[in-house]
């Protein structure tokens, strides 16, 4: 009986959730092709904030996931939102699931065109008398796309969730400080003539992966960006977001970002992994909720978020 009961009290709330807010298919027309997002709004009168999502590296789609994990951590994200009467607009990044058409060749793509596409998309909702004001929240490394494309459109808030706070280039050197001398000994002279800007002719098969001569252009055009620097720019209001079990971004990163903007507001969510979900420390078990979408968002980041904004 009290099963019974339980999963009534449970199809309720879903129905409740779903008669709260609706979602739309949106496009977005550029140079190379046509990109797919989804816009939720939730069912309130007059005009409501709208917050731009922007998913982190990789092929990452619209809700969070790629090819090898399916969390739904940003659709997840836009469903609480529309919950507390604040739309939302996610997108597939291109060359990713609805936006599979708008890639382009991989020694055309630079980091200012993901750049570009979130101005796009952010010009496109400051045009739509729906919205009260324009919040572009950034996820891992759209944090630092996100905080350009704040600056560039004057969005009217900011919130970078587990966004590094240094250069592309340290980051890697880190990550690859953990491999074996002979590793470090080709990729530190490799690191380094990318950020003087120039291409490396010979590079060894085995760092191809990472280096290849066709994604050298768009190492570089990252590269130059300091998160650091980008944030200070911001004259709107910030919100800093780092996970404690998050094994991909360290506490570090966060604090470099507040430091650099004094209008900057931090929280530190404990038990928060990289993927926006509760997690334990052990890499094993944290990886695991990596790709599982019945986990729910860790405890207090939609109240965390939702108080940002409407304060």
């Amino acid at each position: 009986m009290k099963i019974k009961k339980l999963i009534i009290a449970l199809t309720l709330l879903s129905v409740a959730s779903m008669w709260s807010q609706t979602e739309s298919e949106v496009e977005l027309s550029t140079d190379t092709g046509i990109l797919n997002g989804s816009l939720v709004l939730p069912n309130e009168e007059g005009k409501v904030p709208v917050v731009l999502i922007v998913a982190g590296s990789g092929p990452t789609d619209r809700n969070g996931n790629n090819p090898m994990m399916t969390n739904n951590s940003l659709q997840l994200l836009a469903t609480g939102l529309a919950e507390n009467g604040i739309a939302s607009l996610r997108f597939d990044k291109r060359g990713v699931a609805g936006s599979t058409s708008a890639m382009t060749k991989e020694e055309d793509l630079r980091f200012e065109t993901y750049i570009d596409d979130v101005v796009s998309w952010g010009k496109k909702l400051k045009e739509d008398p729906r919205f009260s004001e324009i919040i572009i929240l950034g996820h891992s490394e759209g944090s630092l796309i996100g905080m350009i494309a704040a600056d560039r459109i004057e969005a009217d808030k900011f919130i970078s969730i587990a966004g590094v706070g240094r250069p592309a280039a340290d980051i890697l050197r880190e990550q690859l400080s953990a491999q074996p001398p002979v590793v470090t000994a080709m990729t530190d002279p490799i690191l380094d003539t990318l950020e003087m800007g120039n291409t490396v002719t010979n590079v060894n098969p085995m760092l191809n992966s990472l280096f290849r001569p066709s994604v050298q252009p768009y190492l570089i055009s990252w590269f130059k960006y300091d998160p650091a620097e980008e944030i200070a720019r911001l004259d709107c209001p910030v919100l800093i977001l780092q996970g404690t079990t998050d094994i991909q971004v360290k506490l570090k990163d966060a604090d470099l970002l507040s430091a650099a903007n004094a209008r900057a507001e931090k929280a530190v969510l404990e038990g928060m992994n990289h993927v926006l979900k509760n997690a334990p420390e052990d890499r094993g078990l944290n990886i695991q909720t990596y790709n599982d979408s019945t986990l729910p968002l860790a405890g207090d980041l939609m109240e965390t978020i939702v108080s940002f904004i409407k304060n």
